[in-house]
C-alpha cells in the first residue's frame, strides 16, 4: 500500500506566487525573479510531500495561472492573435489568461470558466481549423528537470485528451473528433519525452469522466487511449478522476491497459458501490480517494478505514486524496487566533498530508491510539445551535417562497417608477479597492485609527464615487463597497454562525484569491448589515443607488460549509438573514437591490439526473425566500459569473428577479440565444466590459457589443454592465473602460429608432 495526492496548492502560504506574478505584470520585477519564485514554491512543496512520507511527490500541478492553460500551450492550442503579438512564451500565455494591449494591438482573454464544480476557474481552449496541434512547450519538462535533482520518487501530472477535447472551444469547421489524431500522436510524443525520466507513475487526469457519458463518449475515450497506450512506456499509468463517480464507463476502465485508476470515495456517490459489486483487477492499483480535497474538516479515521477494509482490493491500494488540494488553503497552524475548539476539527492541505499518513499507519494496525484520539473529536463536536432560527424554518409555508405580483405585472409598475432610460447603464457593485482602502481597513483593525475615522474615510469614498458615477452619467449608481473585503467574507462577518480565518486563502483563478468563511453554527442576522452605507450614498443623489447583498446560495457555496446538516437546512437559515437585510434596506428607501448569485452554477451536480433532486430543488427556492416579501416598485437584480448557464436557463428564469446581469464579453453571445429559445421573461444585462483583463475596451468595440445583443433581444428587455464586480482592478483603467460604457450606450440611445421595424445590426 502506499499513499498519494491527486495535486498541490501552489499561490504559496503567503501568497508568494500572487505577488510575485503581479509585480511581473507591474514590471517591477523580470521573468528571472518571477521563475526563481515559482521555483521555491515547487521545492517546498515537493519537500512538503516528502516530509509526510507520500509514496512519491506531484510534479505538473505547478501552474502560473491555469493548468488547462497550461496544457494548450504545451500542445500548441495558441490562437494566431496571441502568437501575432510576437513574445516569448510566457508572455504569450498571460496575453491568453488577460488578454494584451499597446499601442500596436488589442486582444480580449480567453473565455474564462468554473471548473468543474468548484471556485476555481480554468481558461477555455480555443481550437480553429488552422491549429497544430504538437508538443511545444517545456514547461512540464523544466519541472521534471528540477524535481529529479532533490527527488527519487517522482509522480507527473497532467490533464488527459479526454478532458481536453471536451472543455475546449472549436471555433471553426472542425470539430473535436479532427483533432483525435493530432491530440493521439501529441500524448504519443510526451510518453516517449517522459521515457528519458525514472519516473514511477504519469497521473492523467480525466474530471470529464464523471458527466454523464453518451455511447459516443465512451468510444472517443477508449480510441484516444487505445493508440495512446499503445506507445512504448517505463513508467505506470494511471487514470486519475473527481468530482464525483464513473458509473457511465467503470466496466470500460478495467478492460484498458491502465496500471492504475484513481476514483473519488468522497463525492463519487456510486463509487463504492462499482468497485464492491463489479470488483478492482488484480493486475491494477486503486487510487482510493478517502481523504477530501475540497472540505476542511478532519477525516474520521474509522469510517475511512471501515471503506478501505470493505474494498475488494488490499495489496494492490494507495490511500488518495478525493481532489487536488488546491481547493483548501495550505496550513491550520498558521490560524494563531482560531478558536482551538473549533480549530481541532480542521484540516487544510499540510494536515491532510498527515492524515494519509496516519491512514496508512492505522490500516496496518499501527498507533491505535491515533484511532482513539481521532474518534473521540467527533464524538465531541458542538455546532452552536440557535432555537430561533430551528423555529424560523420549520414555520416556513409554501407562500414565503413566492412574490406576488408576477413579474409581468411588476415589471411594468418599476418602469412607470423609476422612469430609466432605453438601456439603462449601471455597475456590478464594487469598485476598485485602491490602496487607501487597504490600508484604511488594516489600520482600523490594528487599532490605529478609530471607528469615526474609519467611517469618515469610507464615507468620503462613496461621496467621490457617487460624484463620479453621476458625472460619467450611470443611470443607477452603487455606493462602491469600500467597506467591505471579500464578498462573502465580509457578510459572513457580520451573522452569527461563521468563523474566520487569517491566512487560509484558496485560489480562485490565477493570482486571485479567496479566504472562504467557515460555517460552524446555526446562521443569522445579528444586525444591519449594509443599510448605513446604502442610504449615506442614496442621500448624495437624486438617481437611483442599488443596494448590493450577496446571495444565499453563493455564501454557502463560497463557504466552507458544515457537514452535519443539509445543504438545504443551511442555505435556507442564510436565505432568511439575508432576507432580514432585504426588508430593512427597503425599509429605509432602497429600491433597486441586487441580491447577487455569483455561485449559483457552481455546485450544481455534474449529472443532470441529480440537478433538481440534489440541488436546484433548493437553491432556487432559498434565493426566492430572500425577495418574496418586497413591494412591486423594489425591483429585484441579481448576477451570476462566470459560468456555463445554457442548461439551466430554466432555472435561473425561476428565481423571479427582475433583471440579471451575467458574463457574456469573453463569449460568443450564444447565451442569448438559448434566452430566447427559452422565453426568458427576466430582464437582463450581458456584461459587455470583461473586468478580469486589464485591458480597455473602446467605445466602438461596446458599442458593437450592444448591437449584437440588441440583434437578439428586445431593447426595453436590456442593461448595459461589466460581467462583474471592479473590485480588483485599478481606477485608471475601469474609469476609461466604464466612460467608453457610458457613451456606447448613450450612442446605441440616439440610434434607436421610434418604430418596431428596427434592426440594430443595420443601424450599427
Amino acid at each position: 500500500m502506499s499513499t498519494s495526492i491527486i495535486g498541490f496548492p501552489r499561490i504559496g502560504e503567503n501568497r508568494e506566487l500572487k505577488r510575485a506574478t503581479e509585480k511581473y505584470w507591474k514590471k517591477e520585477i523580470d521573468q528571472k525573479e518571477l521563475k526563481e519564485t515559482a521555483d521555491q514554491l515547487k521545492l517546498k512543496n515537493w519537500q512538503k510531500q516528502a516530509d509526510a512520507g507520500l509514496s512519491w511527490i506531484s510534479v505538473g500541478d505547478f501552474s502560473f495561472f491555469d493548468n488547462l492553460l497550461d496544457l494548450a500551450n504545451l500542445l500548441n492550442i495558441i490562437p494566431k492573435r496571441y502568437q501575432d503579438l510576437n513574445q516569448d512564451a510566457l508572455d504569450t500565455y498571460f496575453a491568453q489568461a488577460r488578454g494584451y494591449q499597446d499601442d500596436q494591438a488589442s486582444v480580449k482573454a480567453l473565455p474564462l470558466k468554473k471548473w468543474f464544480n468548484t471556485n476555481y476557474h480554468y481558461l477555455v481552449p480555443e481550437i480553429d481549423d488552422q491549429t497544430d496541434i504538437k508538443v511545444v512547450g517545456q514547461q512540464l519538462f523544466d519541472d521534471l528537470d528540477l524535481a529529479f535533482q532533490h527527488h527519487d520518487q517522482v509522480k507527473a501530472s497532467l490533464i488527459g485528451p479526454y478532458t481536453l477535447l471536451k472543455l475546449a472551444h472549436f471555433t471553426g469547421q472542425k470539430q473535436a473528433a479532427d483533432f483525435i489524431q493530432p491530440v493521439v500522436a501529441a500524448y504519443q510524443e510526451i510518453f516517449k519525452r517522459l521515457n528519458q525520466y525514472d519516473l514511477a507513475w504519469l497521473q492523467i487526469d480525466e474530471p470529464a469522466l464523471v458527466f454523464d457519458l453518451s455511447s459516443a463518449d465512451r468510444e472517443r475515450f477508449i480510441g484516444l487511449y487505445k493508440d495512446i497506450l499503445d506507445q512504448d512506456h517505463e513508467f505506470k499509468v494511471n487514470l486519475q478522476t473527481y468530482f464525483g463517480d464513473v458509473r457511465d464507463i467503470y466496466s470500460e476502465l478495467l478492460d484498458l491497459p491502465f496500471d492504475g485508476i484513481g476514483l473519488d470515495f468522497i463525492e463519487g456517490k456510486e463509487t463504492k458501490r462499482l468497485v464492491s459489486e463489479i470488483g478492482f483487477p488484480d493486475d491494477k492499483v486503486l487510487f482510493a480517494g478517502v481523504v477530501n480535497g475540497k472540505n476542511i474538516w478532519r477525516n474520521h479515521y474509522q469510517s475511512t478505514l471501515d471503506l478501505l477494509k470493505d474494498l475488494p482490493v488490499k495489496d494492490n491500494l494507495v490511500i488518495s486524496t478525493s481532489a487536488s488540494l488546491l481547493h483548501v488553503p495550505y496550513n491550520v497552524d498558521n490560524e494563531v487566533d482560531l478558536d482551538p475548539t473549533v480549530k481541532q476539527h480542521l484540516s487544510f492541505a499540510y494536515q491532510k498530508l498527515a492524515e494519509l499518513k496516519d491512514l496508512y499507519s492505522l490500516y496496518h494496525g499501527q498507533q491505535s491510539e491515533l484511532a482513539q484520539s481521532n474518534q473521540a473529536l467527533f464524538e465531541n463536536i458542538q455546532h452552536p445551535a440557535d432555537p430561533a432560527v430551528t423555529k424560523r424554518v420549520a414555520d416556513l409555508t409554501d407562500q414565503d417562497f413566492i412574490r406576488l405580483p408576477d413579474r409581468a405585472e411588476r415589471e411594468v409598475v418599476q418602469k412607470q417608477h423609476f422612469q430609466l432610460p432605453e438601456l439603462p447603464t449601471t455597475t456590478i457593485g464594487s469598485f476598485p479597492q485602491t490602496k487607501d482602502v487597504r490600508q484604511n481597513r488594516s489600520r482600523y483593525r490594528k487599532g490605529e485609527i478609530s471607528k469615526a475615522e474609519y467611517d469618515q474615510f469610507i464615507k468620503d469614498k462613496i461621496k467621490r464615487i457617487i460624484r463620479w458615477q453621476e458625472e460619467a452619467g450611470f443611470d443607477v449608481l452603487v455606493h462602491g463597497e469600500y467597506e467591505r473585503n471579500d464578498m462573502v467574507e465580509y457578510f459572513g462577518e457580520n451573522l452569527e454562525g461563521f468563523v474566520f480565518t487569517k491566512k487560509a486563502w484558496v485560489q480562485s483563478y490565477g493570482s486571485r484569491a479567496v479566504k472562504p468563511p467557515i460555517i460552524w453554527g446555526d446562521v443569522s442576522r445579528k444586525h444591519p448589515i449594509s443599510v448605513a452605507a446604502s442610504t449615506y450614498a442614496q442621500s448624495l443623489t437624486d438617481k437611483p443607488v442599488k443596494g448590493m447583498l450577496t446571495g444565499p446560495v453563493t455564501i454557502f457555496n463560497w463557504s466552507f460549509p458544515r457537514e452535519d446538516i443539509s445543504p438545504k437546512q443551511s442555505v435556507t437559515q442564510i436565505a432568511l438573514a439575508i432576507q432580514d437585510e432585504v426588508l430593512d434596506l427597503e425599509e429605509h428607501g432602497i429600491h433597486i437591490i441586487q441580491i447577487d448569485e455569483a455561485a449559483l452554477r457552481e455546485k450544481l451536480p455534474l449529472r443532470k439526473t441529480d440537478w433538481f433532486s440534489d440541488y436546484l430543488d433548493w437553491a432556487v427556492p432559498a434565493f426566492k425566500l430572500v425577495h418574496s416579501q418586497v413591494q412591486p416598485t423594489t425591483q429585484i437584480h441579481t448576477h451570476m459569473c462566470y459560468s456555463e448557464f445554457n442548461d439551466i436557463i430554466p432555472a435561473i428564469d425561476g428565481l423571479d428577479a427582475d433583471v440579471i446581469s451575467f458574463e457574456a464579453s469573453r463569449s460568443d453571445l450564444s447565451i442569448i440565444d438559448e434566452l430566447k429559445a427559452n422565453n426568458f421573461q427576466t430582464e437582463v444585462g450581458p456584461g459587455v466590459y470583461d473586468i478580469h483583463s486589464p485591458r480597455i475596451p473602446t467605445q466602438a468595440e461596446i458599442h458593437g457589443i450592444i448591437g449584437k445583443i440588441l440583434a437578439k433581444l428586445p431593447v426595453d428587455k436590456v442593461w448595459v454592465n461589466p460581467d462583474c464586480g471592479l473590485k480588483t482592478r485599478a481606477e485608471d483603467e475601469v474609469f476609461t473602460s466604464l466612460e467608453n460604457l457610458v457613451a456606447a450606450a448613450r450612442q446605441t440611445r440616439a440610434e434607436l429608432p421610434r418604430s418596431k421595424n428596427y434592426d440594430p445590426v443595420s443601424a450599427l
